[in-house]
C-alpha cells in the first residue's frame, strides 16, 4: 500500500470520495440480501418474487449507469457522483417505509437507478485522476470498498435481527440506509474534476459537439461496447447469483442461525476484500486480460464446489474465503480496462454502458436462480448459473486488446 503515499492531494481526495461512495452504496444494496428470509416469512413472498425484487434494482441500475455516464460526460463526474449518492440513499430509506410488495418493488427499483450511477461516475473520475502506473491498484481499492459496505450490512443485520423482532428489524436496516447522504457534503467541498476531463470538455464546448448516448455504438467503439457488455454480464451475473442468495442458502439449506450465517458471510467478506486489493495489484503487474482469466476461472471453480458438493460446516467456512476472493476480484481490473478503452469525451457513457449493460443482463440471474430452485436444490441452481457466467466473462476479456499503462488524452 506504499503507493498511496506517492499520490498527490487531488488523487488522494478522489480516492477517498470514490471508495467511501462505493462502500456506502454496497451497504445499501446488500441490506436487501439479508432481509429476504424475513420478507418470505412475514409477507409470504416466494423465492421468485424475492429474486424479482433484486432483479428490479439491478435492471434499473443498468439504466442509471448509462444515464449517469452521459450526465458525467456532459456536466461533470463530481456533480454526478453527488447526485447518485443522494439518490440511492433516499430510496433505501423509503424501502424501510414500504407497506406491501408493490411499494417495496418501486423503492428498490428506483434505488437501483442511483446505485448504477454511483459506479459510473466514481470509476470514471478515479480512472482519470490516478496516474497510469497506479490506476489498477486505485480502482481495486475502490472496489474493496464494496466488501467494507457488505461487511457493514452484515454487522447491522446481525445486530438488529438479534435484538429486535424480524418484523421491525428489516425496516430499521433500510432506514439506516439514509446515512450515505452525508458524504455528499464532503464530496462537494473537497473533490475536483480530473484535468484531462476539464480539457476534453473545453474542446467539446468550443466545437459545439456535446457527447452523445449513441457514439459508442459506432466504429471503432462498437466492438469495445459489445464485448465490454458481455464481460460485465459474466462478472455481474456470477456475482449476483451468489451474493443475492447466499444468506438464504445458508439459512434454509444449511440450517444456520442468524449469528452463525453472519459468521460464514464474514469469512467470504474478508476474502472479498483481499480479492479486490490483490486483483488491482496484479492487474498493474501482469495486465488486465490475464488478471480476468485467473480470477474468473478461479471464481467458477470455487462457486461450483461450494454450492454443489455437500461439505461439512468447517470445510464450508474455509471455502468461504476463496469464494469471496475470486468472485470479487474479477471486478478490480474492469474499471481501468474500460477507462483505457474509451476516449475521454465519451468515457462516462461508454464505461457506464459496458459495465451496466452487463449488470442488466446479469440482473436476470437472481430471478432465474429463484425460478430454477423450484425444481432443484438452491445451491445447485446458484452454482450452475454462476459457473456459466464466469466462463463467459473470461472468453469476452480475451477478445479485447491489453491496455495496461495507457496514458489518457483529452
Amino acid at each position: 500500500m506504499a503507493w498511496l503515499w506517492e499520490l498527490g492531494p487531488r488523487e488522494q481526495r478522489a480516492c477517498a470520495a470514490c471508495i467511501g461512495g462505493w462502500a456506502l452504496d454496497a451497504m445499501d444494496v446488500q441490506l436487501y440480501s439479508f432481509v429476504i428470509p424475513a420478507l418470505m416469512m412475514i409477507w409470504g413472498i416466494s423465492r421468485s418474487q424475492a429474486g424479482l425484487l433484486g432483479t428490479a434494482a439491478l435492471l434499473l441500475s443498468a439504466l442509471g449507469g448509462w444515464v449517469a455516464g452521459w450526465f458525467a460526460d456532459r456536466y461533470g463526474r463530481v456533480r454526478t457522483l453527488q447526485l447518485a449518492i443522494l439518490w440511492f440513499a433516499c430510496f433505501t430509506f423509503l424501502s424501510g417505509l414500504a407497506q406491501n410488495f408493490t411499494q417495496l418493488f418501486i423503492a428498490r427499483a428506483l434505488m437501483g437507478f442511483g446505485f448504477g450511477g454511483e459506479w459510473a461516475a466514481g470509476a470514471v473520475l478515479l480512472g482519470e485522476v490516478i496516474r497510469p502506473e497506479h490506476r489498477g491498484k486505485a480502482l481495486g481499492l475502490m472496489q474493496a470498498g464494496w466488501a467494507v459496505g457488505w461487511g457493514a450490512a452484515a454487522l447491522l443485520y446481525a445486530f438488529f435481527f438479534s435484538v429486535l423482532p424480524a418484523s421491525t428489524a428489516w425496516r430499521i436496516l433500510f432506514l439506516v440506509g439514509i446515512a450515505p447522504a452525508l458524504l455528499v457534503f464532503w464530496v462537494r467541498r473537497y473533490v475536483e474534476e480530473a484535468p484531462v476531463y476539464v480539457l476534453s470538455r473545453t474542446h467539446s464546448e468550443a466545437r459545439g459537439a456535446n457527447p452523445s448516448f449513441f457514439e459508442i455504438f459506432r466504429p471503432p467503439l462498437l466492438r469495445v461496447s459489445l464485448l465490454g457488455g458481455l464481460m460485465g454480464t459474466g462478472a455481474q451475473g456470477g456475482y449476483y447469483a451468489v451474493t443475492t442468495w447466499l444468506p438464504t442458502y445458508l439459512r434454509t439449506e444449511r440450517g444456520l442461525s442468524v449469528l452463525d450465517s453472519a459468521g460464514y458471510l464474514a469469512v467470504s467478506i474478508a476474502g472479498s476484500f483481499c480479492g479486490y486489493l490483490t486483483a488491482g495489484f496484479v492487474a498493474d503487474r501482469i495486465g488486465r486480460r490475464l488478471t480476468f482469466l485467473v480470477f474468473a476461472l478461479g471464481a467458477a471453480t470455487i462457486v461450483v464446489t461450494y454450492t454443489m458438493i455437500p461439505f461439512g460446516s468447517w470445510a464450508m467456512l474455509v471455502l468461504g474465503f476463496p469464494l469471496g476472493f475470486f468472485a470479487s476480484g474479477v471486478f478490480s481490473a474492469m474499471g481501468p480496462f474500460f477507462t483505457e478503452h474509451f476516449p475521454t469525451r465519451v468515457r462516462g457513457v461508454g464505461q457506464g454502458f459496458a459495465y451496466n449493460a452487463g449488470r442488466a443482463t446479469g440482473a436476470l440471474f437472481p430471478t432465474l436462480v429463484g425460478i430454477l430452485s423450484r425444481t432443484m436444490p438452491l445451491g445447485e441452481a446458484i452454482g450452475l448459473f454462476a459457473g456459466i457466467a464466469y466462463v463467459t466473462m473470461a472468453a469476452a476479456a480475451f477478445l479485447l486488446p491489453e491496455t495496461r499503462g495507457k496514458i489518457l488524452s483529452a
